[in-house]
């Protein structure tokens, strides 16, 4: 029976409502503190990897999924407008004590990435890191995207690589064989340490493309993320060193409204 349109949605708030609070402060504490953005996994600078626009000053600059809300953070600093949205409370709440404590202020919206509270045509950026690119559908949240955007304005997502999600089993890292079909690849079930089963979502490159195209968006650029030789990783145990040295973890698209 095919799964009806949103049903994960619940249950990723549930997720993330439920997470330990200590994991928030461990990680998002840090990069709330940074004075130079670092993405993904493995904290690549922003110097290296540059995901965020460097003409941002001014811009209103949508962060679907922002979580913890941190690079709605590094994006205030660089002179944007951001708009943070996201479905879990929790995390809301946490980012709002981040803003007290650090002094960066910009709204936060409790919402869903698929079905966004914000009007037409508002954001000169939509951005996220690991946020609806990999929790929300792409088939709702890619034309949400798009029409938050003005006309010339960029989308830009940090996600799992597609290679990654084929060497991903449903538990534990991943490995050196492919375990998941290219074919039809869009919901992905995954099992954290708990046990707790969850969804995750992802397509293959080609019809990314045709989605972001099929939405009024010119892709204009994929980055598949080199891990730097001297690069830890400690929170995410489901990408061993020796694997993240010959194949890309995580890819940044980057594309434009018309």
């Amino acid at each position: 029976m095919a799964e009806k349109a949103g049903a994960h949605v619940p249950v990723t708030r549930r997720q993330w409502d439920e997470y330990p609070a200590a994991w928030f402060e461990r990680y998002a504490r840090p990069r709330w503190a940074a004075d130079e953005p670092y993405w993904g996994m493995w904290g690549v600078p922003q110097s290296r990897l540059p995901v965020a626009p460097a003409d941002l000053a001014g811009g209103v600059a949508v962060e679907l999924g922002c979580g913890s809300a941190y690079v709605s953070a590094w994006l205030a600093r660089r002179g944007a407008r951001p708009v943070g949205v996201d479905v879990s409370a929790r995390q809301l709440a946490f980012a709002r004590r981040m803003q007290e404590e650090f002094g960066v202020r910009f709204p936060l919206v409790h919402g869903d990435a698929e079905r966004v509270p914000l009007a037409d045509a508002c954001a000169d950026l939509v951005i996220n890191e690991f946020g609806a690119a990999v929790w929300c559908d792409p088939y709702r949240w890619i034309p949400q995207a798009a029409r938050l955007l003005r006309p010339g304005g960029r989308l830009v997502f940090l996600t799992y690589s597609v290679l990654a999600r084929l060497c991903m089993p449903e538990q534990g890292p991943v490995t050196n064989r492919l375990v998941q079909d290219l074919f039809g690849l869009h919901r992905l079930a995954r099992r954290g340490g708990s046990g707790l089963a969850y969804r995750q979502f992802t397509l293959p490159h080609g019809e990314w493309i045709r989605l972001m195209t099929g939405c009024g968006l010119v892709v204009e650029d994929l980055v598949e993320v080199e891990v730097p030789p001297d690069a830890t990783n400690s929170e995410f145990a489901e990408f061993p060193p020796e694997w993240v040295q010959r194949w890309p973890a995580e890819e940044v698209w980057f594309a434009r409204r018309r």
